[in-house]
């Protein structure tokens, strides 16, 4: 056997293992990568009401990662998830710009599942400052969106492909808006800006809130995509398929968790999805 293609995420736990590294490697999985993973923060969740609670890895600990990641070569793609500070912020920014890393996705990840508040606004003014500009691929969900493009609230389609032409101008070399179920519509839509061109993903919307982890994963799958030699909109359209098999076949974990089903596409595409 040849060596794997790898895949590293700078990313925090999240303790359901709906998002955040455990989605992440679970999806550089399924795309036959080897998934690395330096953790940035550790979130877990109050059971009586599912409240979140941060604890953030100290930076030095976060380098000492990243140098066992490095010892082994470049990966063939990667991504960010949650970082949580601005001091985080910059290690990830000097990982990818020291090691002229490729096939950089940038999921701009500014708060918890459930929670309405920017978690850190000075890490959401680096991760627009700093990292924005290293992107090939940038994957903000709406609420993100409206943060890094200064338009707060986005309603519909023409907002979304707004906010990404204004994210495509702070450096990104190409931006997807994820809408998902958040807009009043029959479809999960995302936006895809290319710097030249929009266009909208579509998948019919699924009634159901067992979704958890789809931002995530749909980052992941896309860093999947690249590793593997796929132009960035052929990432991109696979991601959403993978994606949305994901969903689709969502389960309840808990009375107040529905994660999605990491390995649902490639299951369903052999047969053996349940």
């Amino acid at each position: 056997m040849t060596t794997p293609l790898k895949t590293l995420t700078i990313a925090g736990s999240d303790t359901s293992a709906a998002g955040g590294m455990q989605a992440d490697l679970k999806t550089f999985e399924e795309f036959g990568t080897y998934g690395m993973v330096a953790l940035t923060c550790i979130v877990t969740m109050d059971p009586a009401d599912w409240s979140h609670h941060v604890n953030q890895v100290a930076p030095q600990l976060i380098k000492d990662q990243l140098a066992t990641v490095f010892s082994g070569g470049n990966p063939d793609a990667m991504k960010t998830g949650m970082l949580g500070d601005q001091e985080t912020v910059e290690i990830a920014y000097h990982a990818i710009k020291d090691h002229h890393l490729k096939n950089v996705v940038i999921d701009p990840v500014m708060i918890c599942k459930g929670e309405a508040d920017v978690l850190n606004p000075d890490a959401a003014n680096a991760i627009r400052d700093l990292l924005m500009p290293l992107a090939d691929v940038a994957t903000p969900n709406l609420f993100e969106a409206g943060v890094l493009s200064g338009m707060g609230t986005l309603h519909n389609l023409d907002e979304m492909k707004q906010a990404a032409k204004k994210i495509q101008e702070l450096g990104a070399k190409n931006v997807v808006v994820k809408g998902g179920k958040g807009l009043k519509s029959d479809d999960a839509a995302d936006v895809f800006y290319d710097g030249k061109t929009f266009e909208t993903l579509s998948a019919k919307k699924q009634t159901t809130d067992r979704n958890a982890g789809a931002g995530c994963t749909f980052a992941a799958a896309v860093t999947g995509g690249l590793a593997n030699g796929l132009s960035v909109s052929d990432a991109v359209h696979l991601a959403k398929k993978f994606d949305t098999a994901a969903i689709q076949n969502g389960f309840d974990l808990n009375k107040f968790l529905g994660p999605v089903f990491h390995p649902a596409y490639r299951m369903e595409k052999v047969g053996k999805l349940i």
